[in-house]
Formats: C-alpha cells, sequence, structure tokens
C-alpha cells in the first residue's frame, strides 16, 4: 500500500462518535480507493456514502452534502485540517506516503549543484521525509532551510493556495527542493517565491526542474493582464466552498475596479468553470477571490482573462507587475 489510510483510527473514531451513516471524501488520486474504504465504515456499522464530485483541498469540504444527506462523520482523506470550525463532525486522513524519497532526493542532487542554500518544501503525504531530505542535502554540504509559519499543519508544508512556509525562507535560500509527485505543487512553489525550484518524485524515483513551466505560466499571466487592462466590465468571483468564501475581500476588488470606471458585478459560484463564464457574455474580465490555482493552472480553459486578486491590482495601479513578480504570484 502506497498510502497509510488509518484504518484502525477510522473505525475507532466511527464507534466513538456512534456514527451511523459516513460520507467519505476523497481527491481524485484516491477515488480508486473508495470502495475498500466503504467496506471499512460498513464494517464498522455505518452506511458509507462516497462523494463523487471532485475534491480539491480541506477548503472543499462537503459539509453542504453532508447536511441533506443527513450525514453523522464526514472522513476527508488526502489533506490536513484547514477549516476551523466544521458544522459536521471531520475526521482528517491525511494518507501518509510510505514510498522511499532516497533515490529520488540524490537524483537532484545534481540539478542543484550550483546553490549552496536550499530549502525544503513538500506536501501533507510526505511532511515525514523532510528530516531524512535534509540529512542527504547536508551531507552534500548543503545548508538546509525549513520554513515554520504555523499557518500549515506541518513544518515546510504547502497546499494548492498556501505557500507561507516556503514564502517565509525565500530571502534566505538560493533555490528549493519540493518533496512530492507531479508538478502542481512545486509550480506552486517557484510562483510564489521565485527561486529554481527542483522536485524530487519518490513514486517515480526521478528528479527535475520546474523552472521552464514557471516561466512558461508568467508570460501567460501577463498575457491575461495586459488583455483584462483593456476590459470594461468585470465579474468578481466569490467562491462557495468553505475555505474559499472570501465574500469582503471580493467587496474590496469591486470597489477598486468601480473606482477607476470599471464595471465589477459579484458572481457566486462553487465550482469556477469556463461553462459558468459563457452565461455572461458583456463580462469581458474576471477577477478570481476564491481558489487562486483556478487563474494559474486552468488559464487555457477561460477564453477571457480570469485573474488572481494581486494580478487585479496590477490591473487598477496599485502594484507593477515587476512588483508582483518579485513578491511571487502566490501570495499564501
Amino acid at each position: 500500500m502506497q498510502f497509510d489510510f488509518e484504518e484502525e483510527r477510522v473505525k475507532k473514531e466511527i464507534h466513538s462518535l456512534n456514527a451511523k451513516r459516513v460520507l467519505i471524501q476523497l481527491p481524485e488520486g484516491l477515488k480508486p480507493e473508495a470502495p475498500r474504504l466503504a467496506r471499512i465504515v460498513e464494517k464498522s456499522g455505518a452506511l458509507p456514502i462516497v462523494s463523487a464530485d471532485p475534491c480539491y483541498g480541506a477548503c472543499d469540504l462537503a459539509t453542504t452534502d453532508a447536511e441533506s444527506l443527513g450525514v453523522d462523520l464526514i472522513i476527508h482523506y488526502g489533506h490536513s485540517k484547514m477549516v476551523k470550525y466544521e458544522r459536521v463532525p471531520t475526521i482528517y486522513v491525511e494518507a501518509r506516503a510510505g514510498a522511499d524519497i532516497t533515490g529520488a532526493v540524490q537524483k537532484a542532487l545534481p540539478l542543484l549543484e550550483k546553490w549552496h542554500k536550499i530549502g525544503l518544501a513538500t506536501t501533507v503525504q510526505h511532511s515525514q521525509t523532510l528530516d531524512a531530505a535534509r540529512e542527504i542535502l547536508v551531507r552534500a554540504s548543503k545548508t538546509v532551510v525549513i520554513g515554520d509559519t504555523a499557518r500549515a499543519s506541518y513544518p515546510g508544508q504547502v497546499i494548492g493556495c498556501d505557500y507561507s512556509n516556503a514564502k517565509s525562507i525565500a530571502k534566505d535560500v538560493e533555490a528549493f527542493l519540493f518533496i512530492g509527485g507531479g508538478q502542481f505543487h512545486a509550480i506552486g512553489v517557484a510562483l510564489s517565491t521565485s527561486k529554481p525550484t527542483v522536485v524530487a518524485d519518490p513514486f517515480d524515483n526521478n528528479a527535475f526542474s520546474i523552472d521552464k513551466e514557471a516561466v512558461k505560466i508568467l508570460k501567460q499571466r501577463w498575457a491575461s493582464v495586459a488583455e483584462a487592462r483593456r476590459a470594461k466590465t468585470f465579474g468578481v468571483l466569490v467562491g462557495l466552498k468553505p475555505g474559499q468564501k472570501k465574500l469582503e475581500e471580493a467587496l474590496q476588488v469591486k470597489q477598486k475596479l468601480e473606482d477607476k470606471g470599471k464595471a465589477a458585478l459579484l458572481l457566486a459560484a462553487r465550482e469556477i468553470t469556463p461553462e459558468m463564464m459563457l452565461e455572461f457574455p458583456s463580462v469581458e474580465a474576471y477577477v478570481n477571490t476564491a481558489c487562486p490555482r483556478i487563474s494559474l493552472d486552468d488559464a487555457s480553459k477561460f477564453k477571457k482573462p480570469v485573474l488572481t486578486i494581486n494580478e487585479a491590482l496590477v490591473v487598477v495601479g496599485e502594484l507593477s507587475w515587476e512588483e508582483l513578480c518579485r513578491k511571487g504570484l502566490l501570495e499564501g
């Protein structure tokens, strides 16, 4: 098994809460495990219901769905706690990965050769591996720094919308090593810190630089900002998911746009999709106050600019593009 699903803990929690109906929420990569995890819930004496909707993070807690289904307990897999108060009892199973990081980190060393001070970052699945990664880097004569702002659950941990641990040490390092699979979070580290970033992927036992992808995204973002500057009518998107609802920020953005002579319409949505935007043909550009990664990672799917809050500040003249790039495209 690649991931630890804490099956005994789950059983104990179900019995402790005397839960009779349980909603299982899984991110896309873990959904294949749903039938097996449902059987565990069923054997514990509760009715399992698996949420088939997409789950993008702990900000996307299926509280409303659980309430409508009369659920006693949500089991949220793959993320650490983010929402402060849950309306439905919720346990978080972080699904720690069991993959050995040694080979991938050693393969990353040649890619880090020209830098001495290295920042470490990872997701919750690999947060237990940072000490081992640090040891390998120290043996290679590197100085290692791990950020800990206490905003995330663990030192060095980053999530899709919060890179504060990485940003807090960006001035103290020359490059970052990200431990984990794929490109998504590593690109976030690069965009939020403006530092060279190397990935050590323990699942593929491989290492690679993410810098070309980050530069490509920067160019795409500048093109979106330039196009949005010509827009007269904006839609300001308000997320309806528990950890993405930023109404006050949306109201502030709306006011700033209107102060510059732009028309601005508040649009609330659970899912921000290209299809949704087609319903508002008079809107020429959007500002997304929900998950900032929607603007960056799905840009090619949208026919109109979808800006982050900070990119909107560039449009209204409160921030220069150069300042934004120095700060990093992702604030958190």
